[in-house]
């Protein structure tokens, strides 16, 4: 008995250290799994702002007035109560909601009296490269729920190295700003397979996307179908989503126009009636119908051309709503007679899904069609971002010098007159 106590005491010690050494394959493979996407998506994180900051320092020329004139100029009158608004602020067609955004950062800076030309430059763009770096990684992760690993991988690749991205989301126009609520909409828009469905976020974006920019609601109109067409509870969601949320909407922005314009205005009717009833717009320069098909789609999509037609060919069925949303918005845009190459900018996101497909299945030559389509992309982000259409920017850097109040005597002060086509230079943004 005596030796018998000593080995079942012994025992059982060990059965006890065993049962607590015991850890279960499936938890373990759960916390590898966790600790795995959570290392991910800091990288994902850290590359993209870091490129998108890189980004915004290394565009510096101009594309459009709208640039500034319809955001920046506007918040700078808004909080420093000096400047220039353009017709388009005098009769009404632009709503404040985008510009108010900018005239907080203004406001917190003349607070703070850290409002130097330097920062007031410089902060709204960076900002706006910010909000482009989260949309870069919604968009990834949207795609790695969507698609496989490595076809995720390939996606992103091909958003990164877009030139006409790189060209225009650090810019603070109403079209980047337009595609990146996009782009963070569809992370929560219904797409066949997706696990991070939110009907009352995906609408909210939305709605914002409207309020910035009135057509944005071309691109999303088939999109909204869908996510008619496909509920079960079609009246609930009218009801509970599409109504109240785009309701909200309406009201925050008409009062937010009637504050600043200081009487009744519905900027939505307003620029639906000037730019299109009236035809203002065609004043700006006007197009063949074909036009978007046969040269503005080309561009901005540029040498990811052959990879978004292959990818078209791979996925058909599996996208169609968002190559039915391309489509459309191109053929709605090509019934207008002024046409620009930003205007279809927030379908650029759908047409790399298809071409992060197309590159993923091509086995033999992907490396060599990555490095011909970072090489080709490269050459045109690094022109139009540092040669293209900068000497507007550079002579109001040299005006500055000219015209600072702190270097020169008020009888010295220059009068400058501008001999170009309207609007071609910003002025103190």
């Amino acid at each position: 008995m005596d030796n018998i106590r000593p080995r079942l005491k012994f025992g059982s010690k060990v059965d006890d250290v065993k049962l607590r050494k015991r850890k279960s394959q499936l938890y373990s493979k759960e916390d590898e799994s966790t600790l795995e996407y959570g290392e991910l998506r800091r990288r994902v994180v850290v590359f993209s702002v870091a490129f998108r900051l890189i980004n915004c320092l290394l565009v510096q020329t101009s594309f459009v007035p709208d640039e500034y004139w319809q955001s920046l100029e506007v918040s700078h009158r808004m909080v420093f109560n000096y400047g220039y608004l353009t017709w388009e602020w005098k009769e009404g067609i632009r709503g404040f909601t985008y510009p108010l955004f900018f005239a907080v950062i203004y406001k917190i800076l003349s607070f703070l009296h850290f409002d130097s030309v330097f920062l007031l430059i410089w902060l709204p763009r960076i900002i706006q490269a910010l909000f482009a770096a989260f949309a870069d990684v919604k968009f990834f992760f949207l795609i790695r729920t969507l698609e496989s690993r490595d076809v995720a991988k390939w996606t992103f690749f091909c958003h990164m190295c877009s030139w006409f991205s790189w060209y225009c989301c650090t810019r603070t126009l109403t079209n980047s700003m337009e595609t990146t609520v996009t782009c963070l909409a569809l992370f929560y828009f219904p797409l066949p397979g997706s696990k991070t469905h939110s009907s009352k976020i995906y609408l909210t974006l939305v709605a914002l996307a409207v309020v910035v920019r009135p057509t944005a609601l071309i691109v999303w109109f088939p999109l909204l179908m869908y996510h008619f067409w496909q509920e079960d509870n079609k009246l609930r969601l009218i009801t509970h989503n599409f109504v109240p949320i785009g309701a909200v909407a309406v009201v925050i922005s008409t009062l937010i126009d009637c504050i600043f314009y200081e009487k009744w205005t519905v900027v939505q009717f307003n620029f639906l009636k000037f730019n299109v009833f009236n035809g203002v717009a065609d004043f700006y320069g006007s197009h063949p119908w074909h036009w978007y098909f046969s040269q503005g789609f080309a561009v901005v999509v540029g040498p990811h051309l052959p990879l978004f037609l292959h990818g078209c060919s791979l996925a058909f069925k599996r996208y169609k709503i968002l190559l039915a949303a391309v489509v459309w918005t191109i053929g709605v845009y090509s019934l207008l007679p002024h046409k620009e190459f930003r205007f279809i900018y927030p379908v650029l996101p759908f047409c790399m899904i298809f071409c992060g497909i197309s590159l993923a299945s091509l086995k033999a030559w992907r490396r060599a069609a990555a490095f011909m389509l970072l090489v080709s992309n490269l050459v045109a982000a690094l022109y139009t971002g540092l040669i293209h259409q900068r000497g507007t920017l550079d002579v109001m850097s040299h005006l500055q010098t000219l015209c600072d109040v702190s270097s020169a005597s008020s009888a010295l002060q220059p009068d400058v007159l501008l001999l170009m086509p309207c609007h071609s230079t910003p002025f103190y943004s």
